[in-house]
């Protein structure tokens, strides 16, 4: 068979597993993140799957506007989504803000570059929408609010919603999908610029969102070696607190590398938290995708397919080696347990969780 229906269907398997997991554990647990991520989950085996259709029998217009917005538009966002909702109790808020302006001033370059038909001003009106969720954002996770979570979540529905509206509007020339001519990869090209440039503005959006949620997961697990100090005080005066802000910038990388050595030494002592590796491989995971989504943006779709298939995979064996060691390991949706859940120590709550 070719790779053009076996890497998406396998692709879609892995998501529809990844989705069934996820939901069985928000029917045990009841945390909105997890029914976010198999929302995510669920848009990327719609996606998947269309592509592997496609790839059996052919493209249509139908398979192609489905394709496009669970795939194209929504998949990243959600999931990105997930995370900060896992995040809310946290000052995640600030990187989340950091990744609705990157993904504000990306949209607003790719028009200025590709200069997309029928985008108007929409490349304007999305800059200024992520630059104003964006501070409200900070301004909510600087007063340790968890509503920037809120506003987050308004901010990727309303994308949505727009998404729809969209391409319920628009008409496509015959015969209703565009494909690149060398690898038969679809791509965007048909579609009017106003719904093409919703695409960098959620993939980078939820690209940064999963990949520094792990990685802020990770450093608040691993042991921590501080070279740089910082403080986010809201208590503090206005000037401080936007010093602070900037110094936090530059800490939390280099606080992050200055722990490597130690969190290496815990691993092989057997002393490191067992969901560090797990937060890990979900980082890798998200770099494919968008490593795929961005080479495709500038012509070379041949990396489309494996990319998507190794990003769930890395991520899928993120949640299973979490749960593997500190969950129970049962068939979804049934009291079959296979293995016996392992209890935390004291103090492994998890990140974003009240103490």
């Amino acid at each position: 068979m070719e790779i053009a229906v076996v890497l998406p269907a396998l692709t879609s398997v892995l998501c529809l597993a990844f989705a069934v997991a996820l939901l069985d554990q928000f029917r045990q647990r009841r945390r909105s993140y997890q029914a976010v991520w198999a929302l995510g989950m669920v848009f990327f085996f719609a996606a998947s799957g269309c592509e592997a259709i496609a790839g059996a029998s052919g493209w249509s217009e139908p398979l192609y506007r489905v394709w496009y917005l669970a795939g194209a538009v929504w998949t990243a966002g959600w999931l990105g989504l997930g995370t900060a909702l896992l995040l809310r109790r946290t000052r995640f808020g600030f990187a989340f803000a950091g990744s609705l302006i990157l993904a504000g001033l990306f949209t607003f370059l790719a028009q200025q570059r590709y200069q997309y038909a029928d985008a108007g001003f929409a490349a304007t009106v999305y800059l200024s929408a992520a630059a104003v969720f964006a501070i409200a954002i900070a301004i909510a996770a600087q007063r340790r609010s968890s509503r920037w979570a809120d506003l987050a979540t308004l901010a990727v529905v309303a994308v949505t919603l727009v998404s729809l509206l969209l391409m319920a509007t628009t008409t496509l020339p015959p015969p209703g999908y565009a494909l690149d001519p060398a690898t038969d990869v679809p791509t965007g090209s048909i579609l009017p610029g106003s719904l093409r440039l919703l695409t960098p503005f959620m993939n980078v959006t939820g690209f940064f969102s999963l990949f520094l949620g792990a990685l802020f997961s990770t450093y608040t697990l691993m042991p921590r070696h501080t070279i740089l100090a910082y403080t986010l005080d809201p208590d503090q005066p206005a000037a401080r607190r936007l010093a602070g802000m900037a110094v936090a910038a530059v800490a939390i990388p280099v606080n992050f590398l200055a722990s490597l050595p130690g969190a290496f030494r815990a691993l092989l002592a057997g002393r490191l938290d067992s969901r560090v590796p797990a937060t890990i491989l979900i980082a890798i995971g998200a770099v494919f995708p968008a490593l795929a989504d961005s080479l495709g943006r500038f012509g070379t779709t041949g990396f489309h397919y494996i990319g998507n298939f190794l990003g769930v995979a890395f991520i899928f064996a993120g949640f299973l080696v979490s749960i593997e060691i500190i969950n129970e390991v049962r068939v979804p949706f049934t009291r079959i347990v296979l293995r016996p859940a392992r209890r935390r120590a004291h103090g492994q709550e998890e990140p974003g969780e009240p103490h």
